[in-house]
């Protein structure tokens, strides 16, 4: 599926369901396999398995464009920050303006809470350029993943 976006079409969060989750899996594969098989570690199994170990419907929202579900995020609160825990747009739909249009929606949610947002980034993936280019600053470097903090905003 095609998706270029269209101005006059907002980009909107919509709350997902328990039942979406095998769709929600779907598409954290298809956005995550060439990044991941570029280094090596793509497993489909693993892949569902690892989102299924923290799936929360009410943390999750899927993202779309003119009524077309093209991709979700996961945000959860945690201690005195919020946790962006999955960020995947169908890559169909990357470079488009997408992503950037759900940072600000997040930014906004965030800075009116005070929060600093924390993320990870697998360490080959175009990602972490998205996030450095939103702001983001480098933390620390794990195994696989690169992590970033957005300051939270003066309350």
């Amino acid at each position: 599926m095609s998706v270029i976006p269209d101005q006059n079409s907002p980009v909107t969060l919509v709350a997902a369901q328990p039942a979406d989750l095998d769709n929600l899996v779907a598409i954290r594969i298809e956005a995550m396999r060439e990044s991941l098989e570029r280094v090596g570690r793509f497993d489909p199994v693993r892949a569902r398995e690892r989102f299924l170990n923290g799936f929360d419907p009410r943390n999750t929202r899927h993202i779309e464009l003119a009524g077309v579900r093209i991709g979700f995020i996961v945000v959860k609160p945690h201690l005195n920050e919020l946790l962006l825990d999955h960020l995947y747009v169908r890559p169909s739909a990357q470079g488009s303006g997408v992503g950037s249009a759900v940072l600000e929606q997040i930014f906004k949610e965030a800075d009116a809470a005070a929060l600093p947002i924390r993320v990870g980034a697998l360490k080959e993936s175009a990602s972490n350029r998205f996030y450095i280019r939103h702001g983001f600053q480098f933390v620390e470097s794990g195994e696989f993943d690169n992590y970033y903090v957005r300051p939270g905003a003066a309350p």
